[in-house]
């Protein structure tokens, strides 16, 4: 939440230049108040796990947040009932006139088929071309995010020789950005695809920002420089033991060369339970978002076209800070160092 400070307080001009967010005493008075309204677009197939993932991280939030849920209609889900779909989730013809504060698009499992192979690419790309003028802020998770990056960005998605599966160190690039406030030097990121995005034209791209890297998984988490849009290109959202879940899944189906995901078992073995390590920083990542959605938001989301427009997003934060990267003395946690191992124990 914002903190509310006297009127011309000199500490506003230090505060401003690491991000944090402080109203002063006339802007706090006229300040309105209502519930957050999201929308889910869940491209999941296992769509009532990856709703309950997400609203447990929502719900870590003191604020009160208003959910709706979208679907394509040019693909039909076959892991998920009928009823619970006519129930809970509606297409984009019931939300064209809506606007929202902000928007989830999760990842889906055709992160090795070119966008346009997907048969409901046509109808994603309208609903991201809704969004950009109905949706205050925007957050991409995995192929989504690669989705996202590509359509909105011209970003190329690139496919991978061996899966990133497991659970990787990211390093924190701008300790003041709003989206990462509070995150530690080095966050750990779960991480399950066989796709990731083309470094060198994120880099290149002057509306995007890395908020974190990895040396093994590269970029985890991107943002426009306004906020408007957030890509998370790992799995922070992920349960103990989904990465599980998922090994144990392809395993059972006899396919060759199933990835092992690292660091994630304590000393490598299966039979134990999984190192619950990013939790932290995904509820961090979730509330930091929804508090710079609800900070800066307009009180009436039909001015929120009108913003888009003319690109007056959130707070006026001119000042910019160089990016981070690994430590100078090229420490890497996890390499080689016994993950999750008590010296002198025994595996179980």
């Amino acid at each position: 939440m914002p903190i509310t400070i006297p009127t011309g307080l000199p500490a506003r001009s230090i505060l401003d230049s690491e991000r944090i967010f402080a109203l002063e005493s006339h802007e706090a008075e006229r300040q309105e108040m209502r519930p957050l309204k999201l929308v889910i677009l869940n491209l999941m197939p296992t769509k009532v796990e990856t709703e309950t993932q997400l609203l447990r991280l929502i719900s870590k939030s003191p604020l009160q947040v208003e959910i709706d849920f979208m679907k394509t209609s040019t693909h039909q889900a076959v892991h998920t009932s009928m009823d619970h779909l006519v129930k809970f989730y509606e297409n984009l013809d019931s939300f064209e006139d809506n606007c929202y504060d902000g928007l989830v698009v999760t990842g889906a499992p055709v992160e090795q088929m070119d966008f346009e192979q997907v048969d409901y690419w046509q109808e994603l790309t309208r609903i991201l071309d809704w969004a950009s003028t109905h949706v205050f802020s925007t957050m991409y998770l995995c192929w989504g995010a690669m989705a996202g990056l590509y359509y909105r960005h011209g970003i190329a998605k690139r496919n991978l020789d061996r899966k990133v599966f497991g659970v990787f160190p990211q390093y924190l690039q701008d300790e003041y950005c709003f989206i990462t406030n509070g995150f530690d030097e080095i966050a750990l990121q779960p991480h399950s695809r066989w796709a990731g995005v083309d470094e060198d034209q994120v880099r290149a791209c002057p509306d995007l920002q890395v908020l974190t890297w990895g040396p093994q998984s590269g970029p985890g988490l991107i943002s426009t420089q306004d906020f408007s849009e957030i890509f998370v290109l790992g799995h922070w959202e992920y349960d103990r033991d989904t990465l599980s879940h998922e090994y144990q899944r392809d395993m059972a189906k006899g396919l060759d060369q199933v990835p092992f995901p690292v660091n994630y078992y304590p000393h490598d073995d299966p039979a134990l339970e999984p190192v619950f390590s990013w939790r932290a920083h995904a509820n961090l990542l979730w509330r930091n978002w929804l508090n710079w959605v609800y900070e800066t938001t307009p009180y009436d989301l039909s001015q929120v076209p009108t913003l888009r427009a003319t690109g007056r997003l959130g707070t006026d934060r001119s000042i910019r800070h160089a990016p981070g990267g690994p430590r100078a003395d090229g420490y890497q946690p996890l390499a080689g160092d016994g993950y999750g191992l008590i010296p002198g124990a025994v595996k179980s």
